[in-house]
């Protein structure tokens, strides 16, 4: 059988590969716990789940819903970045609905790549822009990111010749997995450069409400003049703990926007109705989940600093994002070592941080998302392998 050259190129789906590790060493009869991925523990709020039972009993969500997503949701999607970032939507032509924001980042390159055509691709960053690049013939350049400056890309050391053959510049902020955050500053700079090289900015706001110590996290949208060169994904996933019901949206510039729709309605019906429902309730109702959730995950990430640091790793409080990112000792060979290393003398997981780029060498990540009970018994094995005690 001949599978085709874009499949044979593709590598391991990096959690697929944090998987197998753990079913491993279960198998040996260890106690795993995982710190690796970032699918919130705290359930979708009760009220939200009510309106998705009351929409299944309706007939008319029992059908194919449409690509674009109900107008009743593109309008919700409109009110809530009205309210909660001051950018006016047109509903009709710069909102579309996704199956999950991953959906939308993997469909993009196909409406924006041809063959020969370059995405610009932060390193540390999240693998899906670059494999959603490759599948639409395109080529990845990646811009390293560094601690000195924030965790933000140069883009003024843009070679002027990759610059050209750019069609996409792919950020992300809140940052997974630095948790880095960037002002609006940046994204006027942004902005101004992909004007300049007429290049299309997607901006990754997945994490655009999971934030601590009164920090509001800004949209790209927020910059005058955004729409003529962006666009945004943003996700209920997180904000609203709904990773599992997929619910999405992509917003901003209309002819992307378009050609988004026009590429999805080729490849997919649409999100269930019933759960385009549940999303107009979370995205109608106070932000009273949000809040209480994020004081949870605020709290556990303090608990996490102070344990990370007990091991001798560098790491700054991130004010956002579900993650804690730690720099190794100098004398630590690799991320991938010193993960194992966890692994098999705690039985704690972690994730390397090359996994996400060269430029994430020498990193690893740590998430929250995991039961209180279980993030402390895994804090509390992490802190007696600090202190040279057995851990299992």
């Amino acid at each position: 059988m001949h599978l085709a050259q874009r499949v044979q190129q593709l590598p391991p789906y990096l959690f697929a590969g944090i998987s197998k590790m753990i079913e491993a060493k279960r198998a040996e009869g260890i106690d795993v716990i995982s710190l690796g991925i970032g699918d919130p523990d705290l359930p979708t709020p009760e009220h939200i789940l009510t309106s998705l039972n009351e929409a299944a009993m309706d007939p008319a969500n029992h059908r194919y819903p449409e690509s674009e997503g109900l107008p009743e949701l593109r309008e919700a999607i409109a009110r809530w970045y009205q309210t909660r970032h001051g950018v006016t939507l047109d509903p009709a032509s710069e909102v579309v609905v996704l199956i999950g924001s991953k959906e939308g980042i993997g469909h993009l390159p196909l409406c924006l790549i041809d063959p020969g055509d370059v995405s610009l691709i932060t390193d540390p960053g999240y693998p899906v822009y670059e494999i959603a690049t490759m599948f639409a013939g395109g080529e990845s350049v990646r811009l390293p990111l560094r601690e000195e400056d924030g965790w933000l890309p140069r883009l003024d050391e843009i070679d002027p010749a990759v610059a050209a053959r750019a069609r996409i510049l792919w950020l992300n902020y809140p940052n997974n997995p630095t948790g880095a955050i960037a002002d609006l500053a940046f994204f006027e700079r942004a902005v101004a450069w992909a004007r300049e090289h007429d290049v299309v900015i997607a901006h990754d706001l997945a994490y655009a409400d999971v934030t601590y110590d009164g920090y509001v996290a800004p949209s790209i949208l927020e910059v005058d003049g955004a729409r003529d060169v962006a666009i945004e994904f943003n996700s209920l996933s997180k904000t609203f703990n709904m990773t599992g019901w997929r619910a999405a949206m992509a917003v901003g510039n209309a002819e992307v926007i378009d050609a988004l729709t026009r590429v999805k309605s080729n490849l997919d019906s649409g999100l269930p109705q019933a759960i385009q429902q549940m999303a107009i309730t979370a995205l109608d109702d106070p932000r009273d989940s949000i809040t209480s959730h994020n004081a949870i995950y605020q709290r556990r990430r303090d608990r996490a600093v102070e344990v990370l640091q007990e091991l001798g790793l560098r790491v700054e409080s991130p004010k956002a994002s579900l993650y804690v990112w730690a720099k190794l000792p100098a004398n630590e060979p690799s991320s991938g070592e010193y993960a194992a290393r966890l692994v098999n003398e705690t039985g704690v997981v972690l994730t390397p941080g090359a996994a996400y780029g060269e430029a994430g060498e020498g990193y690893v990540r740590l998430s929250l998302t995991i039961a209180d009970d279980r993030l402390e018994e895994a804090l509390s094995r992490l802190s007696r392998f600090a202190k040279g005690e057995s851990a299992l």
